[in-house]
């Protein structure tokens, strides 16, 4: 893909997935859009092994936009990474197409291993602000993952992911439309299990309630009959 259709093709993504761009020249001055011309340009220079190069314009990436993709990641198309400050993308990281990042992500390794350490990322992934993908695994095409939520193990396609450490709560997603890619409408397995713990307590009370009630209605029948007893001797 030539520069200037990686332009158009940049000012098209950001355009389609942000409200907040009113028009393609604001696009210039967004930070996705500068990392990703710099990513394109440090992995061209990477993957003909000018490393030192590479790193020097990825790194002028970083400075400009606060976001670090090193050269050797492997990135697909229509990556969108929304704000974007402090988003990580490790060097063996591999991320499919239509990807959507928010702040604060980190693709990144669990070690100092050698070889594939990083996450490999599906096809229509959402990874929300703050998330924390960390070793080498897949993440599967259509899957969400919540905020702050940190990933530690493979998710299989089509779900949902969310706590720490994170855990699938959904699966089959539907493919994700981009007006459905928000950060809010995830479940919240502790609170779901809040929700179940009450209910069970409320069963208890009840219960218990039903048993003290049960039990004064045996001693009164027990107090008429010794009552009566008496009486009769």
């Amino acid at each position: 893909m030539g520069f200037v259709k990686n332009v158009r093709e940049e000012i098209k993504i950001i355009r389609e997935r942000d409200p907040a761009i009113h028009s393609s020249l604001e696009v210039f001055l967004y930070p996705s859009f500068k990392v990703m011309l710099h990513y394109r340009l440090a992995h061209w220079l990477y993957e003909r092994e000018h490393y030192f190069l590479a790193r020097w314009v990825s790194q002028r990436g970083v400075r400009k936009t606060g976001i670090e993709i090193h050269p050797g990641a492997k990135i697909g198309k229509g990556l969108f990474i929304d704000h974007g400050n402090g988003v990580i993308i490790g060097e063996t990281a591999v991320i499919g197409d239509n990807v959507t990042l928010y702040q604060g992500v980190t693709l990144g390794g669990t070690g100092k291993e050698h070889g594939k350490r990083h996450p490999t990322i599906g096809n229509n992934v959402m990874i929300s602000a703050g998330a924390k993908v960390l070793g080498s695994f897949t993440i599967g095409d259509n899957s969400k993952i919540g905020a702050g939520s940190v990933v530690l193990e493979e998710v299989p396609p089509g779900s949902t992911v969310v706590g720490v450490p994170g855990r699938v709560v959904k699966r089959n997603n539907l493919l994700l439309p981009q007006e459905t890619l928000n950060q809010t409408d995830l479940p919240d397995p502790v609170r779901e299990d809040i929700i179940n713990l009450q209910h069970a307590n409320s069963e208890l009370i009840n219960r218990v309630l039903e048993l003290e009630q049960q039990l004064k209605e045996l001693q009164k029948d027990r107090e008429r009959e010794t009552g009566a007893v008496q009486k009769d001797l």
